[in-house]
């Protein structure tokens, strides 16, 4: 597999600098860096985003993450290595990832659960994060920029 455009980031250079501005907004130390990552793996598996899961997967190895919480992430239900407050935000992020699927958007007790765990600044940091990681995966998946192209 090779990348459709190699030109992305010259021929709209202003909306990748507005994107990599979001990233450093969400890196500023609101949320755990640890947790903005297994958010963006997360949602990069269910968009299929290869790219991105090559990307956050090697990023939270790089931060110490053990293989049980990077293998059983795509099953964070079932699995007993997350806090509650990590499920909440993957339950928030599946839920505004899948916004199609529920006729009603983000359900309540995935709000509500999420708002029990988080401050407002830190929810909107959440919504930012996950619309962020959505938009980075579509840019990806469209050009179908392979795994692993990112390291040199």
């Amino acid at each position: 597999m090779r990348s459709r455009m190699t030109t992305f980031t010259t021929h709209a250079a202003d909306a990748y600098k507005g994107f990599l501005a979001v990233e450093r907004f969400l890196h500023g130390g609101v949320l755990p860096d640890t947790l903005l990552h297994l958010l963006k793996l997360r949602v990069s598996q269910i968009n299929g985003c290869a790219y991105c899961v090559d990307m956050h997967a090697h990023d939270l190895r790089k931060a110490g993450e053990s293989d049980e919480r990077l293998w059983s992430l795509a099953a964070w239900r079932e699995a007993p290595f997350y806090t509650d407050q990590e499920r909440a935000a993957l339950a928030l992020a599946e839920a505004a990832t899948r916004i199609a699927d529920n006729p009603d958007g983000v359900p309540d007790d995935v709000w509500d659960e999420a708002a029990e765990h988080f401050d407002e600044k830190q929810l909107a940091t959440l919504i930012a994060a996950i619309a962020n990681i959505n938009a980075w995966n579509r840019i990806n998946v469209t050009l179908r920029n392979p795994a692993g192209s990112h390291r040199p």
